[in-house]
């Protein structure tokens, strides 16, 4: 165990965390974090079918990502026969269609140097965030603010135009998935992935910390949260269950430690080593978010 847990007469373990406090600790945050909407999360699916019925490529996004009037768009795929006929273009478009009439103010999104960073920037995406990788490549991360004018890029071909997006299931979506992910392993391996969800519980097993991270084998860690109950704080808890998730993810490989943080609870991590890689401003409004890492 990293840390001495035996502080101010205080005597906690760590334990699993269980499914409903995993709940709790997202309910909790919701309650820290500031948002612009009163609007849960909400995911959809787009895909552009064939003559056939065939999947031919689509996207994956969120809406109301924390709440923060922002859509995420987490996977974009073309299958390669079908590419640079506008494809991608038309599920952009339906993508920063549906954001404004959600009311969304930014649509972000992640590629990596061997993907789509130029046809993204062609749309009017711009780079906050860059990080190099251990095996070479750097990721990025992209922003559009859809309330500032820009004017929409048009493919020299449009031939895909004749076929037509349409919102898709979950079963599309792992059609979608397993697109990209067979396109991303030509240029990186598909890396095992492992939760760490722990919590720290009193003598009476009452929990009074958690923390929620996922480990890419042999790669890098994600946290998502770290939730302290608010008497228990500046005593060191979060600190120590960011090392113990530190300490977990460097004994499965991993070189590096991500997160996201806003400027409400960045100073956090700043003090536990972990670097800005990217700004991005205004998101919630009023507020700024940050990407940060920390090599391990």
């Amino acid at each position: 165990m990293i840390c001495n847990l035996r502080k101010r007469h205080f005597d906690f373990r760590i334990e699993n965390l269980t499914k409903e406090e995993a709940i709790y600790i997202g309910e909790k945050i919701n309650e820290i974090v500031p948002h612009e909407v009163d609007a849960d999360e909400e995911e959809f699916v787009l895909k552009v079918e064939n003559e056939n019925g065939e999947i031919i490529g689509g996207c994956i996004a969120e809406a109301y990502e924390y709440r923060w009037s922002r859509v995420l768009l987490d996977t974009l795929w073309v299958d390669e026969d079908y590419r640079h006929h506008g494809i991608g273009s038309m599920i952009i478009h339906e993508v920063e269609r549906i954001a404004r009439e959600k009311d969304c103010r930014v649509v972000t999104l992640g590629t990596a140097s061997y993907m789509a960073r130029p046809f993204y920037e062609k749309h009017g995406y711009t780079v906050f965030t860059t990080l190099k990788k251990p095996n070479g490549y750097i990721s990025y991360s992209l922003v559009k603010h859809l309330d500032k004018h820009a004017p929409d890029y048009v493919p020299t071909d449009n031939s895909g135009a004749r076929f037509k997006v349409s919102l898709g299931s979950q079963d599309d979506a792992e059609v979608i998935e397993n697109g990209i992910e067979t396109y991303s392993e030509a240029y990186e391996p598909e890396y095992e992935s492992v939760d760490y969800c722990k919590k720290l519980a009193d003598k009476d097993g009452t929990f009074v910390a958690g923390v929620i991270a996922d480990v890419n084998k042999g790669a890098h860690a994600f946290v998502e949260a770290v939730f302290v109950e608010e008497p228990l704080r500046r005593q060191g808890l979060g600190t120590c269950l960011l090392r113990e998730t530190e300490a977990f993810a460097k004994e499965n490989g991993a070189s590096m430690v991500l997160t996201t943080a806003g400027d409400w609870n960045v100073g956090f991590f700043q003090k536990n080593g972990y670097l800005v890689r990217g700004e991005l401003k205004d998101v919630p409004k009023g507020h700024d978010c940050y990407e940060l890492y920390k090599r391990i």
